[in-house]
């Protein structure tokens, strides 16, 4: 029986290569629905080339213009709308499966709702664990649903993990011989850059990372760190990981995708070409496997293998990250909305490249701490949060 997907997020970096991947193993999947933010044009000759019966855009104004697109391919699929038609997508009676790449919070609810449903999630979108990692479990746990890392790193150390750990265990990683899970980083486009450069970066400099082909605001989050910052707390869920369980290491050729290191000193690795493909087909074909069209590894060529410690200093995310870890409650929220805001205004030109991870700072430090039990109380600290940062990226213009 062909698994039958929905992609939330297709015309996204994750979500065409999530749609390359099935598009060579035609028949092991069935797209049911196809969902994009505003790219009406893209999303509906998805929609024709994959045949899918549901094409949702988030923004409403774009409803029109994709059923026009649409009816002029000759496709059949349903033309939705907004928040709730991405939750109906996910509702879909015939699914089984769904890519949930939608970037940031606005990935949440439809994710949550897969999890609850008890479908396969393949998660690309980092966000929904970092602010809601709790829900996602004990949802999981309670219907079933299986969550697989979509991300390189975290998928790295899904495949490097023992067929026998289980997040039901209140000791995870320990009850299977695990001592610390490593997180690999490139480094980014700036890791040699002097300091005092970095206030003169542009956001095309930013955006161009020199291994991975990413979205613009991912590519930002790789050149600051937040993005392994932000994947830190997505670990600390998804296995049950400690703080002190995890560590990070610059690795720029990005061929070393992360590591488990057991008790009794093995180290599990899983190495590839950088190609997000890999772990997307993993996720797709678990437990098997299928042909992704990646270009295979040649170790030969690849002699030059480098690992670092991070510098905090020049790239202070990572800390953050792991305050906000320590903390707790809402502060892993304030985190990623503070950062979202930040990188969104950095973009736009309103602030500089070294200021991101000053004002996601600032807002920590200035933030409350407080209990969270669903995704109201997220979603209206979300609101907040993002309300102050933008309050201090005007104040940055002055």
């Amino acid at each position: 029986m062909a698994q039958k997907i929905a992609v939330l997020g297709s015309t996204g970096s994750v979500g065409t290569n999530t749609l390359d991947v099935i598009a060579r193993n035609p028949d092991r999947f069935e797209v049911v629905a196809l969902t994009a933010h505003s790219n009406a044009k893209k999303l509906a000759r998805q929609c024709k080339q994959f045949n899918a019966r549901l094409a949702v855009i988030s923004d409403p104004d774009k409803e029109s213009l994709l059923a026009q697109e649409l009816s002029d391919l000759g496709c059949d699929a349903t033309a939705m709308s907004g928040a709730e038609a991405l939750l109906e997508a996910v509702a879909h009676p015939e699914l089984d499966t769904v890519m949930a790449s939608i970037v940031g919070a606005a990935g949440l609810a439809p994710t949550l709702h897969a999890a609850e449903r008890g479908l396969k999630v393949l998660l690309a979108n980092k966000e929904s664990m970092v602010i809601a990692g709790q829900l996602l479990i004990s949802a999981a746990r309670q219907s079933g649903a299986k969550i697989l890392p979509v991300d390189s790193e975290h998928n790295a150390v899904f495949q490097a993990l023992p067929e026998e750990f289980s997040l039901r265990s209140d000791n995870p990683l320990e009850d299977c011989g695990v001592d610390r899970i490593i997180l690999t980083a490139s480094g980014g486009p700036f890791l040699t850059t002097p300091a005092e450069e970095l206030k003169k970066v542009t956001p095309d400099q930013a955006c161009a990372h020199p291994n991975w082909d990413m979205g613009r605001k991912i590519s930002v989050d790789s050149a600051t760190l937040m993005n392994k910052g932000l994947e830190l707390i997505e670990a600390h869920w998804l296995f049950g990981a400690r703080p002190d369980q995890l560590k990070v290491l610059i690795h720029p050729q990005s061929i070393v995708h992360s590591m488990v290191c057991y008790r009794d000193g093995s180290v599990l690795a899983q190495l590839g070409s950088p190609d997000m493909r890999t772990p997307i087909a993993h996720t797709l074909a678990w437990p098997g496997r299928i042909d992704a069209g990646v270009e295979r590894l040649d170790l030969a060529k690849a002699t030059d293998l480098t690992f670092m410690d991070p510098d905090t200093d020049r790239f202070p995310g990572l800390n953050l990250a792991y305050q906000a870890m320590k903390v707790g409650r809402n502060a892993p929220i304030t985190l990623n909305a503070a950062n979202e805001v930040a990188v969104e205004c950095f973009l736009n030109g309103q602030i500089a490249f070294d200021r991101i991870a000053s004002i996601v700072s600032k807002v920590l430090d200035t933030g409350s701490i407080e209990e969270i039990s669903s995704i109201e109380d997220i979603m209206a600290c979300d609101e907040r949060v993002r309300h102050v940062t933008r309050e201090f990226c005007r104040n940055e213009r002055h």
